[in-house]
């Protein structure tokens, strides 16, 4: 790319700052990143943890503030309004307008609002925006009850977040189990119980109705579709996330739910380019979506449209699916295909410990037995062990043979490898498995 070239990159989250770096690191072109919400990169991630007083916002930004200017990547805080791309120019709120040669729309996503009255009341916001942050931080001193609304990885952080302060809070969740839109049964029922262990009022199958405003505009309660009255001074709306695209409505983009784009993040116009939360890919990889918001993901896209920005047309191949989280004290793995309701022509293997806080599941082809994903609670694996054996369609005998291999506990921790080999050997006998137990010592230093 010839150095006076100017990309200029909307969104300062993981995607628009990977480009950036990527490009800086191989190109002088000039490089600008627009974001209104914050002055320089910071985890997304990390905002529970801020919080609940475990770090702090300054500690958040993987990157020193002089970082930036050191590599000659210009930062502008303002908010772009209108994006010209007959021109190549930007408007934006309160700035002088910007040119571009090649622009990269990295805008991230928006919290889901459906129309609830009472929504906008004082005492009302989602947890995705640093600034949804700072004014849960205000509110709380003003809270005893609070409810969230949804049943997703955002509400039970916030859900951790708020008990954390001693706040009492009721979680409604419109599914027949937490996140089983997602899980298996034994898995969302685990949750369940997880969050009934730390004394979260969970209400399954109920959902927002209204949200009871008082005189000065602040929120007093909610009222659910069952009718039922709860008190409360805070209502936490995560109920999803969608691509931030509305604004771009006059902007010529192709826009279905998100920016839609070809395999090298191309858009319909020449030199825009969309990545991260708000790209939806026209041709999606196999097993995977056309929307993923998720943080790798887009690091992923911002360093392969670098490639293609610099003249080395790059496809976006993201491999195997895999994600994480955490559900108050227990951590969760995903990888490959585990879908709440086994496949036609796929088999499984579940395995949990008798307290229900530790679970493992494999899912295998049904006729030729390779392995097609894993979903494990409570047991740390190892990523490029589970990609590997997905990836090169292993055997689900030889993949239980090797479980060792797979762990990444800490050491001392305990293991399960020989208890889900004695179960899974009980289950598929044609299949069984040598499973010589561990001697003490070795259990110990293992």
């Amino acid at each position: 790319m010839p150095d006076n070239k100017h990309v200029v990159i909307i969104g300062n989250g993981i995607s628009g700052i990977t480009a950036a770096r990527h490009l800086r690191k191989h190109s002088k072109c000039r490089i600008t990143v627009i974001s209104g919400e914050s002055d320089y990169f910071y985890s997304r991630t990390a905002l529970m943890y801020v919080y609940m007083g475990h770090m702090k916002f300054e500690n958040t930004k993987p990157y020193e503030d002089w970082f930036w200017k050191k590599n000659e990547i210009d930062l502008v805080k303002a908010w772009v309004q209108e994006v010209d791309t007959k021109e190549k120019r930007l408007k934006l709120d309160g700035v002088e307008d910007i040119t571009y040669d090649v622009l990269v729309l990295a805008t991230g996503s928006v919290s889901n609002k459906f129309g609830w009255p009472g929504q906008e009341a004082k005492g009302v916001s989602s947890l995705y925006h640093k600034q949804d942050l700072e004014y849960i931080e205000e509110y709380s001193s003003k809270m005893n009850r609070a409810v969230i609304v949804g049943g997703g990885l955002i509400g039970i952080e916030l859900a951790e977040m708020l008990h954390s302060r001693q706040i009492d809070v009721t979680l409604l969740v419109r599914e027949e189990n937490f996140w089983d839109v997602v899980m298996p049964l034994e898995e969302a029922q685990m949750i369940n119980q997880e969050i009934r262990d730390h004394h979260i009022d969970l209400r399954l199958t109920t959902e927002l109705k209204e949200i009871k405003i008082g005189e000065d505009g602040a929120v007093v309660g909610v009222v659910t579709n069952q009718d039922e009255q709860i008190e409360c001074q805070f209502v936490g709306l995560t109920v999803g996330v969608s691509p931030n695209v509305k604004w771009l409505a006059a902007s010529g983009l192709e826009i279905k739910r998100g920016i839609v784009v070809n395999e090298f993040l191309e858009t319909n116009i020449a030199d825009v380019y969309a990545i991260g939360d708000c790209a939806e890919h026209n041709v999606p990889s196999p097993g995977r979506r056309p929307v993923e918001q998720v943080w790798y993901t887009g690091r992923m896209m911002g360093e392969v449209v670098a490639q293609t920005i610099l003249g080395n047309p790059t496809a976006y191949k993201p491999g195997i699916w895999f994600n994480s989280a955490k559900f108050f004290n227990i951590e969760y793995q995903t990888y490959g295909t585990v879908t709440p309701t086994l496949a036609e022509g796929h088999d499984q293997f579940f395995w949990q410990t008798d307290d229900g806080k530790i679970s493992f599941r494999v899912v295998f082809d049904a006729s030729d037995r390779s392995v097609l994903g894993l979903n494990v609670l409570g047991i740390r694996m190892r990523h490029e062990v589970w990609d590997e054996w997905i990836r090169n369609g292993e055997k689900i005998e030889v993949v239980m043979a090797q479980l060792e291999r797979a762990n990444f506990d800490p050491e001392f921790f305990n293991k399960y490898e020989y208890a889900i080999r004695e179960i899974f050997n009980q289950k598929f006998e044609h299949l069984a498995i040598e499973n010589q137990k561990p001697s003490l010592l070795k259990r110990i230093f293992s």
